[in-house]
């Protein structure tokens, strides 16, 4: 091929390639077996050259590459570089990586409970850590020159993606931030706003999945294709596609089959042939159990599969349920290998622990290649699980959706056993984001030549929708920035009140509030000068029209509110006319579809509602059963009642009639007939209407007939116009209050904030106050209450675990409410503290009413929650595992993860306590050691 080309061109590609091997992306490519893609080279050299990068991208389709390659610049320019995740397993995961490309010397750790080696080149960390850094001013700042955010679509959280936009405005600007996203609809306006925020950055978008991805529902023994034609492939190409006529079909047919009362009447011989039918279409058509979905995956080839059950329950049963139907996915071999890698990971595990842990029955299920995952399990067991899986020792995982979440496990197939899943408050439908990130799992790059989505069959499936679901790639980022109460003493103590309101209308929560804004004042703008139009249609030479057409709505609006107030009057007349009724009344309805002579059957009030004394309100009024004269039983309404109805006659009920029998029907109607089917009803008269009195509308009709406008001869025309402005008019101020409702919100919360820190002495102007300095270390959801707890003294003289069960209360809070059953509490001095910690909350809450500071925005105080106080005592007293959980009914890896969050509050508390004449310091590091062993104190480091 180069000898085809002329000397001066093989000199120009010389100089190309020699100007690549320049780079130090050339070094950096050689150290991965596969060539980079265009997203990846085109990120890579914008970091090279000096630029932030936003790269989004599918999950698996490499993005790590880039935060990789900052870590090799800042090596290479003998600068710092942060790696930061949003969870800790990722951290861990990520950790173990990037040692095994540049050694442990080179690369450091730290989350909540570990730290390992945090004065490293190379430190990966939890985002909260990097934020805790900046507010303390650490010394490991100096020398950095990279930050990389992984999973950096965390910012939408509504707990904890405040803490990412916190990291993005407070990073030094000598900093170049690398934010790696999943593939978002907006990421031009989250590019815009780093822009803003970071300066030069580079907006890299990618929607191309590495490994094309096919849809399918597993109906039955049948696998369907979603798509009739896959030319797609999940974002590859622009091909239409179309969801699958034999699955419209399908569910066609099986919606279709509803019961039909009229069948009733065709005979037994009848139904039993559709019950024959209904057996044999339901044996075609049935939604599969868990073990035979993982044996049909298994013998199509499409093992290892990742199966996303929305509960950890059903995750555990589904496990058994494989074990009991006696699958098998490894051979003898694996088996063993399986058991060496469990053995020896688990070796620091007390054997006492082994049972409580359930370690047997998720030993045996490993050993067959198949496992649970989710936030219940041991730390230790979900990396087991993860490692076994990756090294294709473990073929089907049962999971909840949390190991969507950044985990590196990537599968050949990903299953959904149902699209809805229960988000904390109800059972919702999944969205195409969560859908994206599920499914975006399937397809192993370099393994795999195409990943599947499985979706099982279930009754009452629309396909059309499940295809709308597959296909859309509408999942936007929306921030979730609110100030906190420690974030605003921080602010405050480095930058000032005025600076530091500066800064936050710098998020990207404000951004996109005044982005959103620009449409509206658009349209306010327009609207001002459709306005100026309608003045000049309606200006008349005879006087001010404006004021004139003001009289008119004036005397308009009168007169509506006292019609509406004549109907409410009449509407109460008839209501309590009918409440007079009783059984055995003949009336004339008035109106409606049954209007005419009827007989009371029954009055129709409430329980509680006779003889004229109300039990207790409704809506509707009374609603009487009567029989009409055409001799049908109906229930009657309010709006069959427009004015008041007087009983004509009184009848007598027979006792035996029955108001299902047409004969009883018919027997009555006609004694009704004869009794009073010869008395016209009167005549109902409407009172005089309050208009023709009423003295407000005298005077304006006075002022409306004196004003020169009203013998204009265009009167009418300019009547349109005025009334055409005053309608724009009213739009243009509502457009205005929107406005002016989302300007400047995160500083007015700002503002709201710094009042109450003011009132409680934390803040005296830009002075930050002895305790608004242990505020300032106290990170967390309850930190103004933590706060108040040491200025009060509530935890003096508790010892380390009582205080320990105290601090539980700051950062526990159970997956459900259940406010039926009272938390167990350690008696005595604990539980008094507890109920310290209550009274003080409830004073906290009533001043951030009284400051307007909204908990339903995110903002403010939570109630605590004690429902963990006692688990904690126990553990930090020296209870043992298994008692500790069988009192606390709580799986072991809930357990680990609260007691690892009481951990990192006592070590703020102990930081942040009164030194002298304090015991609540050195019994907070006390109630460390004490809770920090056995199952708790395992290192999730390998």
């Amino acid at each position: 091929m180069t000898q085809d080309l002329s000397p001066a061109e093989r000199y120009a590609a010389a100089r190309i390639r020699a100007a690549e091997q320049a780079t130090a992306l050339a070094p950096f490519r050689e150290m991965y077996d596969f060539g980079l893609d265009p997203f990846q080279v085109e990120a890579c050299e914008a970091l090279e050259t000096g630029k932030g990068v936003l790269v989004a991208a599918p999950t698996g389709s490499g993005k790590t590459i880039v935060g990789e390659f900052a870590v090799h610049l800042a090596l290479s320019q003998g600068r710092k570089c942060f790696y930061t995740t949003p969870i800790k397993a990722l951290s861990n995961q990520k950790y173990s990586d990037l040692v095994k490309r540049y050694g442990p010397g080179r690369v450091g750790l730290l989350t909540g409970d570990n730290s390992v080696n945090p004065e490293a080149p190379v430190v990966v960390m939890t985002t909260e850590v990097l934020r805790n850094m900046l507010y303390a001013g650490s010394r490991s700042l100096s020398g950095l020159g990279y930050v990389v955010m992984d999973e950096v679509h965390y910012l939408s959280d509504r707990f904890r993606g405040a803490v990412w936009e916190e990291v993005i405005i407070h990073l030094p600007e000598s900093v170049t931030l690398v934010s790696l996203s999943a593939t978002v609809s907006n990421a031009e306006e989250f590019g815009d706003w780093l822009d803003t925020v970071r300066g030069d950055t580079e907006v890299i978008v990618s929607e191309s999945r590495p490994v094309p991805l096919w849809q399918h529902v597993l109906a039955g023994r049948r696998m369907y294709d979603l798509f009739e034609e896959e030319t797609d492939h999940g974002g590859r190409g622009a091909a239409r596609r179309e969801v699958n006529p034999d699955l419209v079909r399908l569910a066609r047919t099986e919606n279709s089959r509803t019961y039909n009362p009229r069948d009733r009447r065709r005979g037994k011989m009848v139904r039993e042939a559709d019950r024959e039918r209904e057996r044999r279409q339901r044996g075609r058509i049935w939604t599969p159990g868990r073990p035979e979905v993982v044996e049909r995956l298994d013998a199509e080839g499409l093992l290892p599969a990742i199966t996303f059950i929305f509960s950890r329950a059903a995750c555990e049963a589904a496990v058994q349920q494989c074990l009991f139907a006696g699958l098998r996915l490894n051979d003898e071999e694996a088996r063993l290998e399986v058991r060496s890698i469990v053995e020896a990971r688990t070796a620091s595990i007390p054997r006492e622990d082994l049972h409580v842990l359930g370690y047997y029955e998720w030993l045996e299920g490993l050993e067959r290649g198949i496992a649970a995952h989710h936030a219940g399990m041991l730390p230790t067991f979900k990396e087991v699980v993860e490692e076994l899986f990756v090294r294709g020792l473990v073929k089907a995982v049962f999971a909840t959706e949390t190991l969507a979440l950044g985990i590196n496990m990537p599968a050949r197939s990903v299953v959904l056993e149902k699209l809805v899943k229960w988000n904390g408050e109800q059972h919702a439908d999944v969205t195409p984001g969560e859908y994206t990130q599920l499914t975006g799992r399937a397809g192993r790059r370099g393994i795999d030549v195409e990943g599947h989505a499985v979706v099982l069959w279930q009754r009452g499936m629309d396909p059309g929708a499940l295809a709308g679901l597959a296909g859309t790639r509408t999942y936007p980022l929306r921030s979730s920035f609110k100030p906190s109460y420690n974030m605003a003493v921080n602010l405050v103590q480095q930058f000032g009140r005025h600076r530091s309101r500066e800064l936050l209308e710098t998020s990207f929560a404000q951004f996109q509030a005044d982005r959103s804004v620009v449409g509206i004042s658009r349209q306010v703008q327009r609207n001002e000068e459709g306005l100026e139009g309608y003045r000049e249609g309606m200006t008349c030479h005879l006087g001010d029209f404006e004021e004139y057409a003001r009289l008119r709505r004036e005397l308009k609006d009168r007169e509506t509110e006292l019609a509406k107030q004549g109907a409410a009057q009449r509407r109460a007349a008839a209501a309590d006319s009918l409440e007079k009724l009783r059984p055995g009344d003949v009336i004339h309805v008035p109106t409606g579809k049954f209007a005419g002579l009827a007989l009371v059957l029954d009055p129709g009030l409430p329980a509680g509602r006779s003889n004229g004394h109300r039990g207790y309100e409704y809506h509707d009024g009374p609603r009487p059963v009567v029989l009409t004269a055409e001799r049908q039983v109906k229930r009657l309404a309010s709006m069959d009642f427009p004015v008041p109805v007087e009983p004509l006659e009184r009848m007598r009920i027979p006792k035996s009639f029955n108001p299902r029998s047409p004969q009883s029907r018919r027997d009555l109607a006609s004694a009704l007939r004869t009794k009073a089917g010869h008395i016209v009803p009167d005549r109902h008269r409407r009172p005089r209407a309050a208009a023709a009195d009423d003295r407000e509308i005298a005077r304006l009709r006075r002022e409306i007939r004196a004003h020169p406008c009203h013998g204009c001869d265009e009167r009418e025309d300019h009547a349109r116009w005025a009334e055409r402005h005053h309608r724009l008019q009213r739009d243009t101020r509502q457009l205005e209050r929107r406005i002016e409702g989302r300007t400047n919100t995160i500083a007015r919360t700002f503002d709201r904030i710094v009042a109450l820190l003011t009132e409680l002495d934390y803040l005296r102007g830009d002075e930050v106050t002895e305790h608004g300095r242990r505020l300032a270390r106290l990170y967390g959801e309850l930190d103004l209450l933590a706060s108040e707890c040491l200025r009060d003294g509530v935890w003096e003289g508790l010892n380390p675990a009582e205080l320990a069960s105290c601090v539980s209360a700051l950062v526990y809070e159970a997956r459900q409410a259940d406010d039926a059953v009272a938390p167990r509490l350690p008696s005595g001095r604990s539980k008094a503290a507890l109920g310290e910690m209550v009274r003080i909350w409830g004073r906290l809450d009533a001043l951030e009413e009284e400051f307007r500071i909204n908990q339903a925005e995110g903002v403010g105080q939570r109630e605590p929650d004690l429902g963990f106080a006692w688990a904690v005592y126990q553990w930090a007293s020296g209870r043992g595992l298994d008692e500790v959980l069988r009192e606390a009914e709580m799986p072991a890896g809930d357990f680990v993860r609260w007691t690892k969050q009481v951990i990192d509050v006592l070590g703020q508390i102990a930081a942040a306590a009164p030194g002298e004449n304090s015991t609540v310091a050195r019994n907070a590091r006390k109630a460390v050691d004490a809770v920090l062993r056995g199952v708790v104190a395992y290192s999730s480091v390998g």
